[in-house]
């Protein structure tokens, strides 16, 4: 709904038209103000969002089709970090699923590995 009451985006100050909530005059404005506060993040947050957007990454290129098993082997070549994951998942046969968002992998046996990739429903 539009307002008639003038509100000024955070970043350059022009008249902002449109939504009440609206904070940004443009996409580049808003661009701006969320780079601006990354910036902020502490060294140990921006470490590990990198680590788990690199093993995401990883998990992609590796299993295009959603499914595949490979030596674990394959996958400690690329540079994956088995350390860091988002979530855990345990399946009704008791096998336990590690997440990067939504690329995951499983162990079988001492080397074998099931790479999966979860359908996330965004609302």
């Amino acid at each position: 709904m539009l307002h008639t009451t003038t509100t000024q985006c955070l970043i350059c100050g022009s008249p902002i038209i449109g939504r009440r909530d609206k904070r940004f005059c443009t996409d580049s404005c808003r661009s701006i103000y969320h780079q601006e506060h990354k910036k902020l993040d502490p060294p140990a947050i921006k470490f590990i969002n990198s680590k788990l957007r690199k093993n995401r990454q990883i998990l992609a290129s590796l299993n295009p089709e959603g499914k595949r098993t490979l030596p674990k082997e394959s996958l400690s070549r690329t540079g994956f970090d088995f350390n860091y994951c988002t979530h855990r998942f345990v399946s009704r046969k008791g096998i336990q699923y590690s997440f990067c968002y939504d690329q995951g992998y499983a162990f079988f046996d001492d080397h074998m590995v099931l790479l999966v990739r979860q359908e996330i429903q965004v609302h």
